[in-house]
């Protein structure tokens, strides 16, 4: 999928300005596709000098003009193209997930505190997305709203979203009680080494109390 095919999509919402769309990324297509404003600016205007998008110019006092995007008819077009064809299996580049896999030789509170991390941005992420569903379905239950609503995509991108989410949440506190547990065994057979070498002495053998084991002088 190219980053253009997401700028279409998101613009099928309505016209929008570049800034306008940025914000627009980032409250739901980010959950799916993401990109920096810089790269949906030079998107945009990629699209609209193929023919895929037509602009207008809003006149604005005291501010510079800005310009609203719209989705033609050739852009459609290539939306209706895009979702003919087979759809490319998701790619996955997690560094979390490299630090994981090596954990059992490296830092593993280090480890423990990065899934805390992403259980934390995953909690402030599912906020955001309940917020934008309730905005959504405007005081209507789930099923009114996917019968009557003229556009349903972006609800179900936003589902998808939140299921995201919900899992890694589900995923870390799991992952979380597995490596606090192998962490606390671990300071246990620590302890334990440090006790069983308490009573020698550095060559290794058995401490004795003064006189101890001496028999009796003959």
């Amino acid at each position: 999928m190219a980053l253009g095919e997401a700028v279409l999509a998101a613009l099928l919402e309505g016209e929008a300005s570049g800034y306008d769309l940025a914000k627009r990324f980032d409250a739901g297509v980010a959950n799916f596709w993401s990109a920096t404003p810089q790269q949906l600016y030079r998107e945009l205007e990629r699209l609209e000098g193929e023919g895929l998008l037509s602009a207008r110019v809003v006149r604005q006092d005291r501010r510079p003009d800005k310009r609203l995007f719209t989705v033609t008819e050739a852009g459609r077009e290539a939306l209706r193209s895009f979702s003919q064809r087979p759809a490319r299996p998701t790619a996955i580049r997690d560094d979390l997930l490299v630090r994981l896999q090596a954990v059992d030789e490296t830092d593993m509170d280090a480890v423990i505190g990065a899934v805390e991390e992403r259980m934390e941005l995953s909690r402030a992420k599912l906020e955001r997305y309940d917020r934008i569903a309730a905005r959504m379905l405007d005081g209507r239950d789930e099923e009114r709203f996917l019968r009557g609503a003229d556009r349903v995509g972006p609800y179900l991108t936003l589902q998808r979203g939140r299921s995201h989410e919900q899992e890694n949440l589900r995923w870390g506190a799991a992952t979380l009680a597995i490596l606090e547990r192998r962490r606390d065994d671990r300071v246990r057979v620590r302890n334990d080494r440090v006790e069983d070498d308490g009573g020698r002495d550095d060559g290794g053998r058995s401490a004795r109390a003064p006189g101890a084991g001496v028999g009796p002088s003959s």
